[in-house]
């Protein structure tokens, strides 16, 4: 493949990964108006929701698609319902709608996260992905956090719908420069297995039902909900251990680096992407700043991760990933621990110290981890193993939202009969949606107490991060020059136009 291609291809990824990755924050400061517009109060938090519970459910399905039909036909087919998804959106007229447009949107990103680092892996050697996994890595984690800002700009300068409308244009370009510059690898050679699709259903029910059950773990429902994800979790081990082509490749997990790498995953995922979506919660509500403030609040983060992706990924073949990996996740814990002094006259800057540290940490640890298990897994996993390390993030962020949430409601309400306020009166939406002026309504009792229940909820997410820093410590030390050798002489990728 030549280098012109190579540049249409990784341009043309490298927006759709930026889209599919956005779109799961972008909404979050244009949900008033459109509130406002649509109705629907009740069905707020199912357009965030339906859109996690698609994408993160479908993610392994197409890494594995892309192994038995090739990368290029299964992009298109992710980008074509993403963009069809988007457009639904941005026509929708009731919430209902939306969030029915929401899940359309989320099956499309669903598969084009994972194929973006898939398409990495196989059209760039070792030495390239060292360069460029870490960019997109870096994309992945910035177009993540800036979504909010993003989103804000696009409501006040143009209307709510174009927060979806805009996608159709930079996906129509995407798709022309992937499919155009396309020459691909060799698809597997012989007959091709069948699609696993017990394994499918399963996974399927196995995370909408564990999704939906974390919701709300003081009912009855969720952990009936939680039951089922338990069963059927359960069944699809059995039936991936015995599938001819599984959907998720659970005999992976026998090989350390990558069971390793998927566990850091769902840790560090609930650290961050947990801890990171109650941080304009504490901006707003408890230092009474402005939402836009407490967007920017998030700018260390996403300048540590871009920085440190593009630095630790040059630096993996001359400093080994395991002391990446390890040096990256001790900074996440220190970052971590200084989150748990948040307080009523906490600074700015020591907020932004907090998460700028973190961001350095996943951004040092995240492409070191995927460019290892890309480099040595066998071409034949390649789609299905980085599509479950994508999916093990994904997932870790998903519960750290909904246990971190359960948590910081009952410390919530503990805190405020603590200072004698009655929890049912105390209105959060003014303190929350209104910056200093609703601060200033609700008072500093009130306030305090927000403080302090985030603080216990900060916590937590401390000690998960000890628990992800612990689990890297067992990564196995890999020769990638080896790996590097052996791809070189058995698995170069082939220059087709098949795929």
């Amino acid at each position: 493949m030549n280098q012109r291609r190579v540049v249409l291809i990784t341009l043309g990824v490298m927006m759709s990964l930026f889209m599919a990755s956005m779109e799961s924050t972008v909404i979050a400061t244009a949900m008033p108006t459109i509130v406002g517009q649509l109705g629907g109060l009740e069905g707020y938090s199912w357009v965030f929701a339906i859109y996690m519970l698609t994408s993160t459910t479908v993610g392994p399905i197409f890494g594995k698609l892309s192994d038995l039909y090739g990368r290029r036909p299964i992009y298109m087919i992710a980008i074509s319902i993403f963009a069809v998804g988007s457009l639904l959106c941005g026509l929708a007229t009731s919430m209902p709608q939306l969030i029915a447009a929401r899940a359309v949107q989320g099956l499309g990103a669903g598969g084009l996260l994972p194929l973006a680092f898939i398409i990495v892996g196989d059209i760039f050697s070792l030495e390239q992905r060292t360069k460029v996994q870490g960019l997109f890595s870096g994309v992945w984690g910035v177009s993540s956090v800036a979504g909010p800002l993003i989103g804000g700009f696009l409501v006040d300068s143009i209307a709510w719908q174009w927060v979806f409308l805009i996608n159709i244009p930079v996906a129509f370009v995407a798709a022309a420069l992937v499919w155009t510059a396309w020459s691909g690898v060799a698809r597997p050679a012989g007959v091709r297995p069948a699609i696993d699709f017990a394994g499918a259903a399963l996974l399927v029910v196995g995370v909408v039902t564990l999704l939906l059950g974390l919701n709300d773990l003081r009912s009855l429902t969720s952990w009936t909900l939680l039951s089922v994800a338990a069963a059927a979790l359960s069944a699809l081990i059995w039936v991936e251990l015995r599938a001819p082509a599984p959907i998720l490749p659970v005999r992976l997990f026998r090989w350390r680096l990558f069971a390793v790498a998927c566990a850091h995953g769902v840790l560090a995922g609930w650290v961050l992407f947990g801890g990171m979506s109650y941080v304009p919660l504490f901006v707003q509500g408890v230092l009474g700043k402005s939402a836009t403030e407490a967007g920017s609040t998030l700018t260390p983060m996403l300048l540590g991760w871009v920085f440190s992706s593009i630095i630790a990924s040059r630096l993996l073949l001359r400093v080994s990933y395991r002391s990446l990996v390890i040096g990256g996740m001790a900074l996440f814990v220190v970052g971590a621990a200084l989150m748990t002094r948040v307080r009523l006259d906490m600074h700015p800057l020591e907020l932004m110290l907090a998460l700028g540290l973190m961001g350095i940490g996943m951004g040092s640890a995240i492409p070191a981890f995927l460019i290892s298990v890309q480099s040595t897994v066998e071409r034949s996993n390649l789609g299905a193993a980085t599509a479950t390390l994508q999916f093990s993030r994904t997932i870790g962020g998903t519960f750290g939202v909904a246990v971190l949430g359960a948590l910081l409601g009952a410390r919530l309400a503990d805190a405020l009969r603590a200072v004698g306020l009655d929890p049912a009166v105390v209105s959060l939406d003014a303190l929350v949606g209104e910056g200093a002026a609703g601060a200033a309504a609700v008072g500093d009792q009130a306030r305090a107490a927000l403080a302090s229940a985030m603080s216990d909820m900060f916590a937590t997410t401390l000690v998960v991060a000890v628990l992800a820093f612990a689990v890297t410590l067992l990564a196995p030390r890999v020769d990638l020059g080896a790996a590097r050798a052996r791809s070189k002489g058995q698995e170069e990728p082939a220059v087709t136009a098949a795929d």
